[in-house]
């Protein structure tokens, strides 16, 4: 059976650019449990947050290609693979307009120095990759000779794929799968590389294109898992699982797993449930099987922390080894949300530049919860009020309120470190800034309190550090 791969472009594209840091690992790793083939980033720009991104995504993905598209017109391939080459399936890839018209108006060149671009930028990523793809977007309006020029120059720079674009989605699925048909008997060498597509949903058409083109000879179909204008991941896994035996294909996205996963993406990517709340990332899912005993080596806990997303500076390593070294020497064995606490509490310890002097919080059932703060700033009281879905969040945008800083809310853990009516809490905050993960803790006998207090504690950090800079 022909073996099709599925490539989602959900994070490519339009949905991507609301997602948190946070949730575009938790949406990968949903991808790569769900045996999507190729996993697509947005590319990397001037920003280290930028490269973090990838290089935490890559860190993520075990069994998908990572792929990264390079910037044309400035030629930042070293940059981006230095944020991939961590990958365990790396794919570099070189989008370029073919039509004269986006030629034109987008780069401002003509065919001839528009081939010599994309034949450089192939190669230079063949030099450093081996899995390199080239996407001639607008392919069905271009100038059909033009067009096998670029394609035949592609693949001879070191192109392993070559996906072709129906960007306009106006054709019908016999029309495509003849211009895919076509392709194939004017340009040979495209029988040595993979052939994938990808089709605007603008005739809602994009599945039944796509699925015409594996019928001439396509092996991979851009999709998404969350509603693009684009080929939809579950209805092209669903097609092909139930024609797999009458068109001899196959693909490793589990039907299985489908409708559970889809939900859980829909969740991610669905901006509505971020507008009330600073708890834009959802409930934090560890494997409680993975954990550290005493005789694990330094670089195993390095790594483990560096896993979990941080980015400890050499002075805070030994830290925190060695505040794992006491935990562990009184357990058997600490898990990652353990060593989160104990990075919280070792790692990185400032002068507060906000403390908390007092607050009030009033909430019930029938009302709106709404948090009066009151902090220190070098000797100055500044007060804050402000509304929130529940007496955390209501504390945590009154402290928003007051700074006039925003951070992304990467985490919020809440356990009982003590028994009984007047158990202590503890309470760790990851607040996430410039691709960079701060983490705070808080204990007391007050939930709301020892969350307010791991929330300064790691705001204080970030704000020591951006004043260092």
């Amino acid at each position: 059976m022909k073996q099709i791969r599925i490539s989602d472009v959900t994070m490519r594209q339009a949905a991507g650019e609301l997602l948190s840091f946070r949730e575009k690992i938790e949406l990968a790793k949903l991808l790569d449990h769900l045996g999507v083939s190729v996993i697509e980033l947005e590319g990397v720009g001037d920003s280290r947050t930028d490269a973090l991104r990838v290089k935490s995504i890559a860190a993520a993905v075990k069994n998908s290609v990572v792929a990264v598209p390079v910037a044309l017109k400035q030629g930042n391939v070293d940059t981006v693979w230095n944020a991939l080459k961590s990958a365990k399936h790396p794919r570099l890839q070189v989008f370029a307009p073919i039509s004269s018209v986006q030629m034109e108006y987008l780069y401002h060149k003509k065919p001839e120095a528009m081939l010599e671009e994309i034949r450089q930028n192939v190669a230079a990523c063949s030099a450093l990759c081996e899995d390199v793809e080239f996407v001639a977007d607008d392919a069905t309006r271009s100038d059909p000779a033009f067009l096998n020029t670029v394609i035949h120059a592609a693949v001879e720079a070191g192109a392993a794929t070559v996906t072709i674009c129906d960007s306009a989605g106006t054709m019908l699925p016999q029309e495509f799968a003849g211009f895919i048909s076509d392709l194939f008997k004017a340009i040979p060498i495209l029988k040595d590389v993979k052939l994938g597509v990808s089709c605007n949903d603008a005739l809602f058409l994009a599945d039944a294109c796509a699925i015409a083109a594996v019928e001439q000879g396509a092996l991979e179909i851009k999709a998404a898992a969350y509603p693009q204008g684009t080929a939809s991941l579950a209805k092209i896994a669903k097609i092909i699982h139930a024609r797999s035996a009458a068109m001899n294909i196959t693909t490793d996205v589990s039907v299985a797993q489908l409708s559970r996963t889809m939900d859980q993406i829909r969740w991610i990517c669905d901006a509505e449930h971020k507008k009330s709340s600073t708890f834009d990332g959802g409930a934090r899912q560890d494997d409680e099987s993975v954990y550290l005993t005493f005789h694990d080596q330094a670089e195993s806990i390095l790594k483990a922390v560096e896993q979990l997303g941080y980015d400890l500076s050499e002075e805070d390593q030994p830290k925190v080894v060695e505040a794992f070294r006491r935990i562990a020497a009184k357990k058997e064995r600490v898990g990652i949300r353990e060593l989160d606490a104990i990075v919280a509490s070792a790692a990185m310890q400032v002068p507060p530049t906000y403390q908390l002097e007092t607050y009030v919080i009033n909430s019930g059932n029938t009302i709106a919860a709404t948090a009066h703060m009151r902090l220190k700033k070098e000797g100055q009281i500044l007060e804050g009020v402000s509304l929130g879905d529940g007496s955390i969040d209501a504390a945590f945008r009154a402290i928003e309120s007051i700074t006039g800083r925003h951070y992304e809310l990467d985490d919020f853990q809440l356990k009982a470190v003590t028994e009984g009516r007047e158990a202590m809490g503890q309470t760790i905050v990851r607040l996430r800034s410039g691709g960079k993960l701060y983490s705070g803790r808080g204990i007391s006998t007050d939930i709301v309190c020892a969350g307010i207090n791991a929330y300064l504690s790691a705001l204080n950090k970030i704000v020591y550090e951006e004043e260092e800079i």
